[in-house]
């Protein structure tokens, strides 16, 4: 115990500190989160010196059309609007990522693997590591919240651990490069778990669903490769052997692994958005004491201001909701019949995060798949209606505007190494 809490010690006072007399400030992409009533000025005057003009598609310049497979080209105005308006909203949701409420998890690190045989080969190096913080760090009311919350249906969407004392901070343990290689992990949910139809037939929710997993594997791919990045800027000699446009063009790039990886990011970006707006008043309503700190009820409103949000809905004018209303769209014509396969993988999505054996990995793993089943719980419900958010417990709303984070900036990354 002395020793976890000198190592929590040690990480916050090197962040709080800053650099040293005479040291010159790291690049922008290796600063923490600042004041957020600074991004939300910043924010403010951007948009009273150029007021939001939501253009049609048709005069929407593209910028996108050498890595957009043609048959997805309805996503490409949405993605220009999304490369306009990610940079302002990316800092804010950083921000908010800070706060206890979205950034505080209990999760059951000793769960064991259910899907395939495995040998004790865990990751044991420091960067895989990760301990609980104090019981006294975690807010009374977050503990009584979720302790109370463990219900569920059978034939639910993810299910989350179920509570117990032991919580996990997301900011001291932040998701980066460990050395650790999921590949095995990876391959078994693409083989096993998505429904791998021909590539020809994509006018399918299960083709969306299958999109919307290969979207977040590619944002989880981007924080990887950011790590890299961080890490040698930092002459880490655990990557000193590794290149970062190498990397980013093997897992993100179209002529990589993945071709379509980064444009099935930006396709689950679009449904984590129009869930996080579908959930406007939930989210607004979490916000006084016990839930989301009082202090970030601005920065919550910021957020869900940003034009990506308010231009979020499931309507026929929406931009980003293009991806939201295709997959609503084709869940109706199944009659939403079917959508049990697809509770039922998330669910099974969730499981086989036990089998990752980076401690670190399976945190921020289980975080991102539960963001993405609440945001097509929220879109599609049971039968493709949609499912009220005030049903939700307290963690499933607090993971999707994390994952929201994430993939925020593993998009605001892409964008910057596309410009390089």
């Amino acid at each position: 115990m002395l020793l976890k809490l000198q190592i929590i010690s040690l990480v916050s006072a090197a962040s709080a500190a800053g650099p040293p007399a005479g040291v010159p400030p790291p690049p922008a992409f290796l600063r923490p989160c600042a004041d957020p009533g600074a991004f939300r000025t910043r924010i403010k005057t951007q948009r009273s010196a150029r007021p939001l003009q939501l253009r049609p598609p048709s005069t929407l310049p593209s910028t996108v059309s050498s890595w957009i497979d043609a048959r997805s080209s309805y996503l490409t105005p949405a993605v220009d609007m999304i490369d306009e308006f990610n940079p302002p909203l990316e800092p804010v949701l950083c921000a908010l990522r800070k706060v206890p409420y979205f950034r505080l998890y209990s999760v059951d690190m000793l769960a064991s693997c259910e899907h395939m045989p495995q040998e004790l080969t865990e990751c044991y190096t420091e960067s895989c590591e990760i301990y609980p913080v104090e019981p006294e760090d975690v807010p009374e009311e977050m503990v009584k919240v979720d302790g109370s919350e463990f219900e569920f249906e059978i034939d639910g969407w993810a299910r989350w651990d179920m509570p117990t004392e032991d919580y996990y901070d997301t900011v001291v343990f932040p998701e980066e490069y460990t050395g650790y290689d999921g590949s095995v992990i990876w391959r078994f949910i693409h083989d096993k778990i998505c429904f791998n139809l021909p590539e020809k037939d994509e006018e399918t929710w299960t083709s969306d669903f299958d999109k919307a997993v290969s979207g977040l594997h590619a944002m989880i791919s981007a924080q990887i490769v950011r790590g890299i990045e961080k890490k040698k800027a930092a002459d880490d000699p655990e990557v000193e052997d590794l290149d970062v446009r190498a990397e980013f063009d093997r897992r993100i790039g179209p002529n990589g692994e993945t071709p379509r990886a980064r444009e099935n990011m930006y396709f689950t970006y679009m449904l984590l958005l129009s869930a996080c707006a579908k959930a406007r008043p939930r989210l607004l309503a979490e916000s006084g004491e016990g839930q989301v700190d009082a202090s970030a009820h601005d920065e919550l409103r910021e957020a869900l201001a940003s034009p990506l949000l308010t231009d979020s809905d499931l309507t026929g004018s929406s931009l980003v909701g293009v991806a939201s209303q295709r997959l609503r769209t084709h869940a109706e014509e199944d009659d939403g019949e079917k959508l049990w396969m697809a509770r039922q993988r998330t669910r099974d999505l969730m499981r086989v995060m036990n089998c990752v054996q980076c401690n670190k990995c399976r945190l921020h793993g289980k975080i991102g798949v539960l963001g993405l089943s609440t945001a097509l719980q929220i879109l599609l419900g049971r039968v493709g209606g949609g499912e009220n958010p005030d049903t939700l417990h307290r963690v499933e709303i607090a993971a999707l505007i994390t994952t929201l984070g994430k993939f925020s900036t593993a998009i605001d990354f892409c964008t910057r190494m596309k410009e390089e």
